[in-house]
């Protein structure tokens, strides 16, 4: 996915394309639900008299295991029936071709990216997009994924920029002040299964570690 946006921004650089954001606003409830399911009665909504009853879904909501998908299958259905095209490689990315004009839109959970080189198609798309679901139009793309976009039109060219996202991760994990460093960890640490905890206290100390977090945060 990652590698997929790389080369589309680096595709939308060199030709100078448009790159425009949105935003799915409750993406989740987009979906409908295909089996029978139901739920309590939301608190605060119960019918009284009515007290032993349940509420069966016609729609996606939060919570739901198959809440993403059935939402990203609702998206793929409509945008297929605007004559995009899904890539092969990247099930996230979709294109769309008219005459000379040409589309790129990266979904990702509920962040999308439109790439082209035609205003024009690029309005009418995100017009449409609008009278389908819920949206929220972001403008040119600035922030996606966590990563800062900068771009300079006369030099074609992009900038990324993930500063944001490591100061949220040093606050996270309370680092914010630790002292910067060229490795990830010190030199001449040899690790070995004897340094791990083997009392109860040491479990227990070392359950509030969160170093297999801060691992995947990198």
């Amino acid at each position: 996915m990652a590698k997929s946006i790389r080369i589309l921004l680096a595709i939308a650089s060199w030709y100078d394309y448009e790159i425009w954001q949105m935003d799915v606003k409750t993406a989740f409830l987009n979906g409908f639900v295909e089996k029978e399911i139901f739920m309590d009665q939301p608190e605060g909504f119960t019918t009284v008299g009515d007290e032993q009853k349940v509420c069966r879904l016609q729609r996606s909501i939060y919570g739901l295991r198959q809440a993403s998908q059935s939402g990203n299958t609702r998206f793929d259905e409509v945008i297929r029936g605007y004559d995009f095209i899904k890539n092969d490689y990247d099930s996230c990315i979709y294109k769309k071709i008219s005459g000379s004009s040409v589309a790129y839109l990266v979904l990702y959970v509920d962040d999308i990216l439109l790439i082209g080189n035609d205003v024009k198609m690029l309005g009418d798309i995100k017009a449409w997009l609008s009278t389908q679901f819920s949206m929220k139009d972001m403008g040119e793309a600035s922030y996606f994924l966590g990563i800062k976009i900068y771009k300079d039109r006369s030099r074609r060219m992009l900038w990324f920029t993930q500063s944001s996202y490591i100061e949220k991760v040093l606050k996270r994990f309370k680092m914010e002040y630790s002292k910067r460093g060229l490795l990830p960890m010190r030199h001449g640490i040899k690790l070995s299964k004897k340094q791990s905890p083997k009392s109860d206290e040491e479990f227990k100390r070392m359950s509030s570690i969160t170093y297999a977090s801060a691992v995947g945060s990198i």
